[in-house]
């Protein structure tokens, strides 16, 4: 893995987990302490984290919303494509759906482009400008621009998906804990994406399988709000279960 890779995934690390410790990530990507130790310097002095013995910490201060679309979108590229060819079959002939501002989701619309059946209503940015000459019908929320997840937030993006009603609301997260539910790391895409839910018959979650037993700063909702879970790897046992009990379809 390139050295530029290696920091980009620990960077998304961070910023999910809060902490990160050096035995940890040498162990993970299968270098020596020093070398992480470096990787760590370099986040350093990008304001990214703050090097604690042994580790490093999220910098609250410069780097509590995440990271920008265009560094996720990059991340665990291939893992998101497996999902998006997965939630296709759940994806039918007329098809009304609301798309959520994240990279996962965009694969899913990448591959149903050239559909004309399609409408889809999103809050991202990033659709817009990468769909446009799509045969998709896309609606736009609206909103104030958030540029560190090129979408749009707010109360207008909020109303105007009040007014819509639609079958399926394709969403993602940063996080899933069977205790704690599904987690996000912003209080204003929590407040979209718990909108979108709340106007679609079928909610589908796209997540890969760092995602599972993983904790982000805000609770986004419960596992009773979703119908579909999307992954590229059978969850374990506990998990099945779980999902089973709670009427959870998985896909993967």
């Amino acid at each position: 893995m390139a050295a530029k890779d290696r920091l980009d995934i620990i960077e998304e690390m961070v910023i999910n987990e809060k902490k990160v410790t050096v035995s940890k990530l040498s162990h993970m990507f299968d270098v020596t302490e020093e070398t992480i130790r470096r990787d760590l310097e370099k986040l350093d002095g990008k304001g990214i984290v703050i090097r604690t013995y042994g580790g490093a910490v999220l910098n609250i201060e410069n780097k509590s919303e995440g990271i920008p679309f265009f560094r996720r979108a990059s991340i665990n590229i291939e893992s998101k494509q497996v999902i998006a060819r997965k939630a296709l079959e759940l994806i039918k002939e007329g098809t009304t759906l609301f798309a959520d501002s994240s990279s996962t989701v965009m694969e899913v619309l990448k591959l149903i482009k050239d559909r004309t059946d399609i409408t889809v209503i999103t809050n991202s940015v990033e659709v817009l400008h990468e769909l446009n000459q799509s045969d998709l019908k896309i609606l736009s929320t609206g909103g104030a621009f958030k540029k560190s997840s090129s979408s749009l937030i707010g109360i207008i993006a909020k109303n105007a998906i009040k007014n819509y009603h639609v079958e399926i609301a394709l969403v993602s997260c940063k996080g899933m804990d069977i205790n704690e539910g599904i987690m996000d790391s912003s209080d204003e895409e929590v407040e979209i994406k718990k909108q979108m839910i709340e106007q679609a018959n079928n909610v589908i979650l796209l997540i890969d399988h760092t995602k599972f037993d993983k904790l982000s700063l805000v609770k986004l909702f419960d596992f009773n709000n979703i119908d579909y879970i999307v992954t590229e790897k059978e969850p374990g046992i506990e998990w099945r279960e779980f999902l089973k009990s709670n009427n959870i379809k998985i896909l993967y």
